[in-house]
């Protein structure tokens, strides 16, 4: 019954998100048959929003009711406990695992977590941009190493990069509400888990080699393949870096 609550909260949350925003999908990449499937992991680069469960408008019912089943998330602890973003996450979403900044174990009890099914979704700059470009320490926004980690556990299967166009035109940290009736665009990138591990140097040969070339090639492709939001959206990101 829980399964089913959530999925159909998914699906309403995706008529709502297509109702209330202009919504785009961008295909990156190879085309791939039925893309949708036996996808393992999903990847959301350009973190600038606690709204960006709005980009589930891009995924099939289908793909919905998977997640419903069997989504596995790490969630920041303080993300988790706000008032609004945090509890619709834990609704539509059975496994999220809350998780530190800190150096503790709340990473290795996200990693056990994962079930054979499970789905894993994450966004791996674990931080979000503030209008400035930055993050809220003032730092880069980067890919952390954690990704690594979760692809070493999904030796097959695929996964699903989106990029999102960025969304502080709707709802930028520290905003009170949402604007509405703005456009979304998410380019959305498939791949092979087994190719794209095989492009990248073996983790059993040098685990830390292998992080530094997912996250330098994880944000290689944000900066390449983001997509720019049309002019006149109201409050958007800063210029790129070229």
């Amino acid at each position: 019954m829980l399964v089913l609550i959530r999925f159909l909260l998914l699906v309403t949350l995706k008529a709502v998100a297509r109702t209330l925003f202009s919504c785009e999908v961008l295909a990156v990449g190879e085309p791939r048959p039925e893309p949708w499937k036996r996808v393992r992991l999903v990847i959301l680069l350009n973190h600038t929003s606690l709204y960006e469960f709005l980009f589930v408008y891009a995924l099939p019912v289908s793909f919905l009711w998977q997640l419903a089943r069997f989504a596995t998330v790490p969630a920041a602890q303080e993300t988790i406990r706000r008032p609004i973003a945090g509890r619709i996450m834990k609704a539509l979403l059975p496994g999220m695992i809350p998780i530190t900044r800190k150096r503790d174990d709340s990473w290795d009890r996200f990693l056990a977590s994962m079930s054979p099914k499970a789905t894993v979704v994450i966004l791996p700059e674990g931080r979000m941009m503030r209008r400035g470009g930055l993050d809220k320490h003032g730092q880069p926004m980067t890919v952390r190493g954690g990704v690594a980690d979760i692809l070493r556990r999904l030796p097959d299967g695929r996964m699903v990069i989106g990029y999102s166009c960025g969304l502080h035109h709707v709802h930028a940290p520290g905003d009170r509400y949402p604007r509405l009736f703005k456009k979304l665009r998410l380019g959305v990138e498939v791949q092979e888990i087994a190719g794209y591990l095989a492009s990248l140097p073996p983790p059993e040969e040098d685990v830390e080699a292998f992080r530094s070339a997912v996250k330098a090639d994880l944000q290689r492709r944000r900066d390449l393949y983001r997509p720019a939001l049309p002019a006149g959206q109201g409050p958007d990101e800063p210029p790129r870096e070229t």
